[in-house]
């Protein structure tokens, strides 16, 4: 069977008012029917042209955030559910966002309700936690409460993963700029001073003699670096995602890690107190919002930790007890647990811990990135400036010579 068309439209509602979207269906004629049905009267409609050169338009966790923030404003004004889909959609530029959008509207207009449309949709893009809160609201007849959570859930998220990435992107980026700046220099650069070195005669420096052997060997076997380079790149990303075990033990290598590591696990105490806090306020019980937790954690130590609370809670036990077993968190967060429990107010107590360690994740980061860049330009001033040096060290020793 052919894949479906899209279609561009123009036309009016059932009210008169303009509308405009994209459609998909065998033909024109089976097009125009579809939305004749959905009530639209169809003013212009024509084929939708490919892009020339199409890169994947692949849905982000940050395009996810939006939609659900949209969503939450649009039903807080009033507007229907499945009307609101369409508003959010006619402002998405990613194509497969509005595609997926457009998906659950059809699913929730057909009858089905919100939470089993995006339970429909691939867990990559709304996993148990999404689909848990949306089906508590939509069950205590609160959908726009819980989905401005959701959203607030999704943002602060997003905001901490983006911080964290920055932290590593920038020295990582740094590193390998360098390090291709090195590379030209071995293979473009020093050979032309090394031609010139040997019209002089004599014996060239030490420090001279290093810096052109490492050219000589860049020369003679860059390809086969390169090549070394991208098969052992690949080689991890296959293994990283066929390997559960793999993945496991580069988690539990990261918090050992010095400074970074640090960072990590306030993110991962920080990223547990806050999906806790949202799933706790929303109704769902205490042991569900505990696996919601454990799968939004980042990192197998703490999944596996929040998972043997969640057996011992389900025991009976306290959650601040089951906590302070686990001994991976933080005194602070157990202390404010406690408070929780007693007072009843744990979502409360919950959400400032969350809130204290994201801070405390900004102002890390921020101190990381301070820290780095020194050593950074330290770097980058041995390397490029040492092989500069033992360049013009022979032309040094050959104007004292001749002084």
């Amino acid at each position: 069977m052919a894949d479906d068309l899209i279609f561009e439209w123009k036309g009016t509602d059932r009210t008169g008012k303009k509308i405009t979207g994209e459609t998909k269906g065998n033909n024109l004629t089976s097009a125009k029917l579809i939305l004749r049905k959905q009530g639209i009267n169809v003013k212009t409609i024509k084929k939708k042209s490919k892009p020339l050169f199409s890169f994947g338009n692949k849905i982000t966790p940050a395009d996810i955030a939006l939609f659900t923030r949209q969503l939450a404003t649009m039903m807080k004004a009033g507007v229907p559910l499945v009307q609101s889909f369409d508003i959010v959609a006619g402002g998405v530029e990613n194509p497969a966002m509005r595609d997926l959008i457009k998906k659950i509207s059809t699913e929730v207009s057909g009858g089905n309700n919100f939470a089993a449309a995006v339970s429909a949709q691939s867990s990559e893009y709304f996993d148990d936690l999404f689909c848990n809160l949306i089906e508590a609201g939509e069950q205590s007849g609160a959908l726009e409460t819980m989905l401005d959570r959701l959203a607030t859930y999704k943002e602060k998220s997003e905001a901490l993963k983006a911080k964290i990435k920055s932290a590593m992107n920038y020295p990582i980026s740094v590193l390998v700029i360098a390090g291709i700046v090195t590379v030209i220099l071995l293979v473009k650069v020093i050979p032309q001073f090394e031609m010139v070195f040997s019209s002089f005669g004599g014996e060239l420096p030490q420090f001279t003699q290093m810096v052109v052997h490492a050219s000589e060997f860049m020369q003679a076997w860059w390809l086969a670096i390169l090549i070394g380079i991208g098969i052992v790149y690949f080689a991890y990303k296959q293994i990283h995602k066929t390997s559960q075990a793999f993945r496991d033990g580069q988690e539990r290598l990261t918090l050992k890690l010095p400074v970074v590591g640090n960072i990590i696990d306030k993110s991962c105490v920080a990223r547990f107190a806050r999906t806790l806090s949202t799933t706790f306020a929303a109704g769902v019980p205490l042991v569900d919002a505990l696996d919601s937790a454990a799968g939004a954690s980042g990192n197998v130590v703490y999944k596996e930790a929040i998972l043997k609370i969640k057996n011992e809670v389900s025991g009976g036990t306290q959650l601040n007890h089951a906590m302070r077993a686990a001994d991976v968190f933080p005194s602070m967060v157990i202390q404010m647990v406690a408070i929780g429990e007693e007072s009843g107010a744990l979502d409360a107590m919950l959400d400032k811990s969350a809130t204290y360690y994201e801070e405390m994740v900004d102002n890390a980061v921020d101190g990381l990135t301070s820290m780095i860049e020194p050593f950074i330009m330290a770097f980058l001033g041995i390397v490029v400036g040492g092989m500069m040096i033992a360049m013009y060290l022979p032309i040094f020793q050959m104007g004292g010579a001749m002084s």
